[in-house]
């Protein structure tokens, strides 16, 4: 049984057979039970049990020849004497799940840290509690400079690989248009040394490491081929046959290494930018906060700020915590988290969202939520999880590409076996073999699928879909049938009392007091329209003295002695209530489209009903539109009657509907459906509606709904639009035809590319070109995502403005 997980950053893959190998080292670790590598986010993901630590699992990485990218922080350490103090502060640190190497150092009063995982703010934490002071000290730049410095350093040895190759490859384009001109050999050989060694000196040590592990790489296959090319042309620049005029292929080598380069760092480049969403997310996070400490307002670290904290936010401000207003008023732009374009105007009361900008307004604010448990940062988190997730299509491509290095080197020696025993010279024989080791390319395998789901989670989430469940994005283009629970989704979700219809002698009010007092303390949305009227009125409510739920159809209560019965017409029937005196205005009222309560008294006398109206969604008929457009059947459930479900249909234009559903009946509606063969997705909100979530193909929660409906659902909707349902099919289906059309053309060229190469159609000098750009080729294809527009969430809203 897991009972921890890691995230380590993996620095050093660069194919599929890596993903492999890394997955294979992390699971021979005792007590891991699961690894997940994902190539494109460079993570892997581990589950394990007691006894495992995470500096365990770094070693397994490094002794299978990769690297484990630390987070690296340095706290200034206050208090510390003596080298017994540091040794102090060093075994607290290392004793911290996740905590990979701590180092202390007393004359600089500083900690150097090594983590994977861990938060800043827990090591300080940890400092503090074994008796010492702790602060954040300067980190150094930030990501993106680092990732900047990275382009520079790589673009430069390009460049001069590309500079060092050119006089090497000049005379074969001379010999094209007639004009024979070459360096003699021995400065081709030195040229040649200095990419084939120096430049690509990175190959060699890849491959070293791959033999040493017997793994295939990128890094072998290249070492291999560029090698065989040198050591082919340095045995004829040395080798002296009589009258022989033997050619050389320093360019060959020289040019290979320098494409691949070239199509590394174009590759590098692409893939920072199907990051892109994400590294937005993170620049949301305010570096500071203004807070009331002691009567006076402060400026602290973000990260200081503690649960229950004011904190106060000037216009223009980046909001720094989930909180409530407590005082002002302005308008908040949420668009990066929620992908709503519009400024929300917040109120003292309402509830903003760390991240935010707020307006043109002063804010005090009462913080909520701070750390990992903000909206923001589970944001970062759901979309980080997504990105590191694999499809069941990745599984399958993992397991061809453990297999597929090897392959290739097998395919390579036959190809030269070939070409001798046809007749070939053996430079005729050994290009071609070099040709089948340099245009095989598992790199573009192994990043078809993690590039195109990183676009296309990261622009789902731009525009307020989170993507949990990454399986959904295969799913999603089966989908044909679509299920939304009624109240909160296709309605406002904030019911309003209507009409108040007393039987007898019974008056509005008392009628409205008796059934507002047996709800007291009740979430239900019929119950809060209830006494939200009852308030409105200014009527003083009895104490409930008894209560009982009846599911799905109402309950019963005692208050100030007498014995209630409010619910549906099912229940007033089981009290043995007669309603014909009110059952003519009840059919109206529900032909159009109202809830009604009765309430009936112990005695089995109507007390009377009351109406309460859940206002339709203004976006639902356009998203309904939408879906059908789609190809998609709409269906709804409701716990209402027939009458007022039908009315709901026919205003929305629903395909049809389930009324009278119990909250564990639309699981089991979801579970019918799908044994009829249709792929069902489900809409929902709140807590009832998580089973059926979980039930469905896709489950999606609206972002206005409960925490267990989100955690259930795979994809969540940062927005209380139905439109996002067609949005999230969208992109979805978007994601998904992205990574089978990059998984095409990658099996595509290396199926028709290694058979060319092999019948020497193809020379190494092309077949490394072709090498270099298909992996450019894959994550260009899955940058085109970023493009992606929600299209059903934005069409009303340009009509209305």
């Amino acid at each position: 049984m897991a009972t921890g997980h890691a995230r380590l950053k993996v620095g050093g893959m660069t194919c599929s057979a890596c993903v492999g190998h890394v997955e294979k080292a992390l699971m021979k670790v005792p007590g891991v039970t699961s690894a997940t590598v994902n190539l494109g986010t460079e993570q892997a993901d581990v589950d394990f049990g007691e006894g495992v630590g995470v500096a365990d699992l770094a070693h397994a990485v490094e002794d299978a020849g990769y690297d484990v990218v630390a987070d690296e922080v340095t706290l200034s350490v206050t208090g510390m004497t003596c080298s017994a103090c540091v040794g102090h502060v060093e075994r607290a640190l290392k004793k911290v799940p996740g905590v990979l190497e701590a180092s202390v150092n007393l004359a600089t009063e500083s900690a150097r840290v090594s983590s994977t995982g861990v938060s800043t703010a827990n090591l300080v934490k940890v400092i503090e509690n074994a008796g010492y002071g702790a602060s954040v000290a300067d980190e150094g730049p930030p990501d993106d400079e680092r990732a900047a410095a990275a382009d520079r350093r790589e673009m430069l040895v390009v460049l001069a690989a590309a500079l060092l190759s050119l006089p090497l490859v000049l005379p074969m384009f001379g010999h094209i248009v007639g004009v024979d001109f070459a360096l003699p050999g021995l400065w081709q050989l030195g040229i040649a040394a200095v990419v084939q060694f120096g430049i690509g000196w990175n190959f060699y040590i890849g491959a070293w490491k791959a033999l040493k592990s017997l793994t295939g790489t990128m890094d072998l296959l290249v070492s291999l081929g560029t090698s065989a090319a040198f050591g082919l042309s340095l045995y004829n620049l040395f080798t002296v046959t009589a009258g022989a005029d033997l050619p050389l292929y320093f360019e060959a080598s020289a040019a290979i290494i320098t494409l691949i380069k070239l199509g590394k760092w174009l590759e590098a480049r692409a893939r920072r930018g199907t990051s892109a969403a994400i590294r937005q997310l993170m620049q949301l996070r305010p570096d500071q906060a203004h807070v009331e400490r002691d009567g006076e307002v402060v400026t602290i670290p973000a990260t200081s700020v503690l649960t229950g904290e004011i904190v106060v936010v000037r216009p223009g401000d980046r909001i720094p915590v989930d909180g409530a207003i407590l005082s002002g008023d302005s308008a908040v732009d949420e668009s990066l988290l929620t992908g709503e374009s519009i400024p929300v105007v917040k109120e003292p009361g309402d509830r903003v969202t760390g991240g935010s900008v707020n307006g043109d307004g002063l804010l005090r604010i009462e913080t909520t939520t701070v750390g990992k448990e903000s909206t923001l940062e589970r944001i970062i988190a759901l979309v980080e999880g997504a990105q590191a997730a694999k499809p069941p299509v990745q599984r399958l491509v993992d397991r061809v590409t453990n297999v597929f290095v090897p392959t290739v080197v097998v395919i390579a020696i036959v190809t030269a076996l070939g070409w001798l025993l046809a007749g070939g010279t053996m430079e005729q024989s050994i290009i071609a073999a070099v040709s089948v080791l340099v245009i095989a390319c598992p790199c573009a395998l192994g990043l078809a699928t993690p590039t195109a789901i990183m676009a296309g989670t990261g622009a789902a989430a731009r525009a307020g879909i989170l993507i949990k469940d990454v399986e959904a994005l295969e799913r999603a283009g089966a989908v044909n049938i679509i299920i939304f629970d009624k109240t909160g989704t296709l309605t406002m979700g904030h019911p309003e009392v209507t009409d108040i219809m007393p039987a007898g002698d019974m008056d509005d009010e008392e009628l409205l007091r008796l059934v507002a007092a047996a709800q007291q303390g009740s979430e239900h949305p019929l119950a809060k329209a209830v006494l939200t009227d009852a308030g409105t009125r200014g009527l003083k409510l009895d104490p409930v003295e008894s209560f009982s739920r009846v599911g799905g159809r109402g309950l019963t209560a005692h208050v100030g002695g007498q014995g209630l019965w409010i619910g549906n017409r099912g229940l007033m029937e089981e009290a043995g209530a007669d309603m014909t005196a009110l059952e003519d205005r009840v059919a109206a009222l529900e032909e159009d489209g109202k809830t009604v309560m009765w309430a009936a008294g112990e005695d089995k006398r109507l007390l009377g009903a009351i109406a309460v109206a859940d206002q339709l969604r203004p976006e639902a008929v356009e998203a309904l539109k939408v879906l059908h457009a789609r190809g998609i059947a709409v269906i709804m459930l409701t716990g209402d009657n027939q009458r007022t479900a039908a009315a709901i249909a026919r205003r929305l234009g629903l395909d049809d509907f389930r009324a009278e559903v119990l909250p564990e009946g639309k699981a089991a509606e979801v579970d019918r459906l799908r044994a009829e063969g249709k792929v069902v997705a489900m809409v929902g909100d709140g807590v009832n509606d998580a089973p059926a979530l979980a039930a469905a193909d896709i489950g999606l929660a609206m972002g206005s709904g409960t925490d267990i409906a989100m955690e259930t659902a795979g994809v969540t909707l940062m927005r209380s639009d139905p439109r996002l349902a067609a949005d999230a099919i969208d992109v979805s289906r978007a994601t998904g035809r992205k990574i089978y059309q990059n998984l095409f053309w990658a099996f595509i060229y290396n199926v028709v590319g290694i058979p060319l190469a092999a019948l020497g159609f193809l020379s190494p000098i092309v077949a490394g070109a072709a090498m270099a750009f298909s992996s450019v080729s894959v994550v260009s294809n899955a940058l085109m995502l970023r493009s992606w527009k929600a299209k059903a969430s934005v069409k009303l809203d340009k009509t209305n403005k």
